[in-house]
């Protein structure tokens, strides 16, 4: 990546060189430098995608809050939103499931984003968001608030592919003490295994041979780590779901007001931009870059002190 950028660069230089000669190169230059520039900003936010699943699928979950109907209809707006900027950036959709509103919009909607770091980059718009509106859904047309909530989570796959270091493994042989007969009891056939890493042993004795012993504890082994991985998705996935707010008043993420004035507002990160119809269209990009920034800038002191800790 980096002798692109610099064979990127060399090429500038040398349009720079050519431009000022002939000026009509200068659009050319232009949008050599907007490229580079679109690149270089994209690499940055690739660099911050180190989660461990940060580079796969996303599954997204919407549902409206306060709001009535208007907040059934701003749910959909929201996966009419999402889809469209999925849809920009090539990746693929599926909906998953969708539940119609009574009058309109939905009351629930799950779908998956397949797609290169799909989810290191929707785990952003994880969170509540508000809508400010003249309301079409009454007479009157009076200025309405409502909420949706947006839950982004990992799409993990189902078998999960338990691989042991032989490295990681302190092998023991003893003599057997159970039953099994004289030949058991006068050799050590039976073995104990202690996986390092994790500190679990296993042992098993009630096989005739050493070798049926081995075989028969590492798959006790193996069964002690597949259940010790679904215990750490399983803590990972209370994570995430404590990371879901109240669908109301004070615990957006970020603001949509289309009346009296426009602007979307980023509450996280303060980002602001007054073009409310391309965001609702799916131009979500900036707002996805501003927070990751922003997650980056909140643990710099903490990697400074890291470093300096480290120097010392």
């Amino acid at each position: 990546m980096v002798e692109r950028f610099e064979r990127a660069t060399e090429e500038i230089d040398v349009m720079f060189e050519l431009a000022e000669e002939d000026s009509s190169m200068l659009p050319e230059l232009q949008e050599a430098l907007e490229r580079l520039e679109k690149e270089l900003a994209e690499a940055e936010i690739r660099m911050m995608l180190a989660g461990e699943h940060d580079a796969g699928n996303a599954i997204v979950t919407i549902k409206p809050g306060a709001g009535g109907t208007d907040a059934q209809d701003w749910a959909e707006m929201l996966l009419r939103m999402y889809l469209r900027w999925a849809e920009k950036r090539g990746y693929k959709t599926e909906i998953l499931d969708v539940q119609p509103g009574q009058e309109a919009g939905i009351k629930s909607a799950i779908f998956r984003v397949e797609g290169e770091y799909a989810y290191g980059y929707l785990k952003a718009e994880a969170g509540v968001h508000r809508l400010v509106r003249l309301s079409p859904f009454n007479i009157a047309q009076s200025r309405e608030t409502s909420f949706a909530s947006v839950f982004v989570s990992p799409e993990i796959e189902d078998d999960i592919q338990i691989e042991i270091n032989e490295a990681d493994l302190r092998i023991e042989t003893f003599r057997a003490s159970g039953a099994g007969g004289q030949h058991v009891n006068k050799t050590e056939s039976a073995v104990r295994i202690t996986h390092i890493p994790t500190g679990i042993v296993v042992s098993c004795q009630n096989q005739r041979s050493q070798h049926q012993n081995r075989e028969m504890a590492m798959r006790v082994l193996r069964s002690r780590l597949y259940e010790l991985e679904l215990q750490r998705r399983a803590a990972e996935k209370q994570k995430l779901e404590a990371m879901k707010r109240d669908i109301s008043f004070g615990s957006q993420i970020r603001s949509y007001v289309l009346h009296p004035y426009k602007l979307v507002k980023d509450l996280r990160t303060k980002y602001e931009t007054s073009d409310v119809e391309g965001v609702l269209d799916g131009n979500l990009d900036e707002f996805i870059r501003e927070y990751l920034l922003s997650q980056r800038d909140a643990t710099a002191p903490l990697r400074r002190e890291v470093s300096e800790v480290k120097a010392s």
